[in-house]
């Protein structure tokens, strides 16, 4: 292999390596303005935006058993990389490609699974990590309220009663 080409083929194996979750995109026709506006947006949700090689990218995606990704790997292809919510990136890309109708997301994976384009689509559609983890922890704290509840229901009686009893006389 060539130097320049054992370099970019490096390159796109560091890109994927640094993130446990990558999306590629087609990014025809974006100019450096948008961008640099993108990076930008990917950036606050500690994303980043990368053009690469097809070509480098499909020897990458051969190497970490991920072929499928093959038949994406065709025209203008940039890959999106890093952050810890993937469903907050997608969304990212998706608000981004609804505003100007570039930067369209061809697919991905999470971990060692290939992600379709719609696969994609309903990661972005999930709420934010933090709002998950709020709502676990909302399930988990659910039954022992409800427990609490129950088990001081008796005693509640008895008080209600008893002010029922002395109201009476």
């Amino acid at each position: 292999m060539r130097p320049e080409k054992k370099y970019l083929v490096n390159e796109a194996k560091d890109y994927l390596s640094r993130s446990d979750y990558f999306f590629l995109t087609d990014y025809k026709g974006i100019n450096s303005e948008e961008t640099s506006n993108l990076r930008k947006s990917l950036a606050e949700k500690g994303a980043e935006f990368h053009v690469v090689k097809n070509s480098s990218l499909s020897l990458v995606a051969k190497e970490k058993k991920l072929e499928d990704l093959n038949e994406h790997l065709v025209g203008h292809t940039a890959v999106v990389i890093g952050g810890e919510d993937p469903s907050g990136v997608a969304k990212a890309l998706k608000d981004y490609n609804k505003q100007t109708d570039k930067v369209i997301v061809k697919a991905g994976a999470l971990g060692d699974k290939v992600l379709s384009a719609d696969e994609v689509k309903q990661l972005s559609s999930l709420p934010n990590i933090e709002t998950l983890k709020a709502q676990l922890l909302s399930l988990f704290s659910t039954p022992s309220t409800q427990m609490v509840s129950v088990l001081s229901a008796p005693s509640r009686s008895m008080v209600t009663l008893l002010k029922a009893k002395a109201n009476k006389n």
